[in-house]
């Protein structure tokens, strides 16, 4: 198959779904410019402030992308090039965008707060508990992983305590010094756009200069070597104070710079695409529906296509962590319900373009990937579109394979900061009543609402956690990722029908996400007490299992209360349709 027909049909696949799906979502829902949105109603210039949209999409892009799209679909080629483009085309406009598009609205519709709040208003306080419990627990999961691999990615020696050697160690060490400067750029584009009034557009012409500056920088003087565990202390000070510092100053600025990094890696591996297939290089290599003797080699997952194939490509079909950012971070800056299509809906689908791109980029490095001659998928990534650049621009690949990791390494930061923010709004919700906020909790319920204390148990717990063990754990983040994503579904479709909306595009991504994820999770007790039972494994194969049975429990008991709840609204409606006939 040719590699710039598949791109260049899967962009205008995508293309009309943001124009004539999104708009229609848009229409069903009632999306009212002129309605009052949180960040107006509750600004507090901490964490309700208004933001303009290119700097929110920035924002919102940057968090939700990180290494995930790019990941998933090359674990997964596996399974076909075939199954893995459908996959992330009809996921992303039919499930990933309708989940993070919906998060967005209900969430703007309660005053900005989380999931969690929706459920509590749709499906009762219990519910909201389960949820804000077990999205608290995956969020520091989350900040445990991404401050190992941050701190893995900047450190002279490794988790283990080697020290690192070789363009590896340069590498760190450059890696950490651009991030370091990075922060500081922003704080300076900032302080200029929303204290000086600087116009955004000459703002950002600076900005990515500053970026191409502190990138030259970094690249030539990096005279910073921190051990991985200095690294750890120093990422858990650095979350601590950027999770509470009023998001104009480091979430705005830095999140909408970050973005010109993806929009450049998007760029480049556009190029590469269109370029080597010009030349005549543009091979793809990938088989149309799989190869069963690669699973489990090289960098390719393991498992049947059903569920493997759908927990392991997440962010570029639809994602769980996407509703918390939607609903955490994103709602208490939106400026107008306008932005909300492009914000949610749009960034989905340019992640969707990252996962078809890193799709094509493991096409043409097919062999290698399937070797082991790359370590990650990042590698692969890096390593297949700079390949291509390299077949006709053989000066370049050097340079855009160290490129193509910076961008990655520095969204891996990026998540970090919004996910330690999240966990903590919904650290904060779970002590409060429907409505209420930290100011008017009493007794020990304010103090553990205030935003301080919610912060630094989150930081600490987190950190603990990425210091100790948190990869005991971590193959069970993707079903749960994803049983997030399916209840995200479920607490939007309820909502909607309890305020008379249209929710019924919500019935099928529900119904799939919950079957994948109980699904996922039942072959992983099965296999974790089967490993355990014959000696083969320790007694952490039976905590996973553990932990799986409990969100197997967790997914039917939300399930059960929405289909409870929506059967109710069902009948109310007759009922009421019936006494107007």
């Amino acid at each position: 198959m040719n590699a710039a027909v598949i791109l260049l049909v899967s962009i205008a696949l995508l293309a009309a779904g943001y124009v004539f799906y999104g708009s229609w979502l848009a229409k069903q829902w009632g999306i009212d410019p002129s309605q009052k949105t949180p960040a107006h109603e509750l600004e507090d210039g901490i964490d309700y402030v208004p933001a303009k949209a290119p700097v929110l999409m920035g924002h919102h892009f940057s968090s939700i992308a990180g290494a995930g799209p790019i990941n998933g679909p090359i674990q997964a080629a596996v399974f076909g090039w075939i199954p893995v483009l459908l996959w992330v085309i009809i996921g992303g406009i039919f499930f990933g965008g309708v989940h993070d598009f919906g998060a967005l609205f209900a969430s703007l519709r309660h005053k900005g707060q989380s999931i969690g709040e929706i459920i509590d208003d749709s499906m009762g306080k219990k519910a909201k508990r389960l949820f804000i419990t077990f999205g608290y627990l995956t969020l520091l999961l989350v900040v445990a992983a991404f401050s190992s691999i941050v701190a893995s990615t900047f450190g002279v020696t490794t988790s283990a305590g080697a020290a690192v050697e070789g363009p590896t160690l340069a590498a760190n060490q450059s890696t950490a010094m651009i991030s370091i400067l990075f922060i500081l750029l922003a704080m300076v584009f900032g302080f200029f756009v929303y204290r000086k009034n600087a116009p955004i557009g000459v703002a950002s012409v600076f900005g990515c200069l500053g970026i191409v500056a502190v990138v030259a920088i970094g690249l030539n003087f990096h005279p910073i070597a921190l051990s991985y565990n200095a690294w750890m202390w120093v990422i858990g000070v650095y979350i601590l104070i950027a999770s509470v510092t009023p998001v104009w100053i480091l979430l705005q600025p830095r999140d909408y710079l970050s973005s010109f990094l993806l929009y450049f890696m998007i760029g480049a591996g556009i190029i590469a695409v269109l370029g080597a297939v010009v030349t005549g290089n543009g091979s793809f290599q990938i088989p149309a529906m799989g190869d069963a003797a690669l699973k489990g080699t090289g960098v390719f997952t393991t498992g049947t296509a059903f569920p493997a194939l759908f927990v392991t490509i997440a962010c570029g079909a639809i994602s769980g962590f996407h509703s918390l950012v939607s609903s955490g971070t994103t709602a208490k800056q939106l400026d107008n319900e306008k932005d909300a299509k492009p914000v949610a809906y749009g960034s989905m689908l340019i992640e969707c373009v990252v996962a078809v791109i890193s799709l094509l980029a493991v096409g043409f490095v097919w062999a290698a990937a399937s070797d082991g001659t790359y370590a990650s998928p990042t590698q692969v990534f890096a390593g297949g579109l700079s390949a291509m650049i390299g077949s006709f621009a053989p000066g370049a690949k050097d340079i855009m394979y160290q490129m193509l990791i910076l961008a990655v390494s520095v969204f891996c930061l990026t998540s970090l900061d919004t996910a330690t923010r999240l966990a903590r709004y919904m650290f904060q919700e779970f002590f409060l009543e429907q409505g209420q906020t930290a100011k008017d909790a009493t007794g020990y319920k304010k103090v553990l609402a205030n935003p301080y204390v919610a912060t630094a148990i989150t930081v600490v717990l987190g950190v603990a956690l990425g210091m100790t063990g948190y990869t005991k754990i971590w193959p069970l983040f993707g079903a749960a990722n994803q049983l997030l994503a399916a209840i995200g579904l479920l607490a939007v479709c309820t909502w909607l029908g309890a305020v008379g909306k249209n929710n019924k595009m919500f019935y099928i991504p529900m119904v799939f996400m919950l079957a994948v994820t109980i699904c996922s999770l039942i072959q992983t007790i099965t296999a974790k007490l089967t490993a355990y039972t014959s000696g083969s494994a320790d007694v952490w194969a039976l905590i996973q299992a553990l932990i799986a049975v409990l969100l197997v429990v967790l997914s039917v008991v939300l399930s059960v209360i929405s289909a409870k709840t929506l059967f109710k609204q069902k009948s109310e409606k007759k009922n009421d349709e019936s006494k107007v006939a």
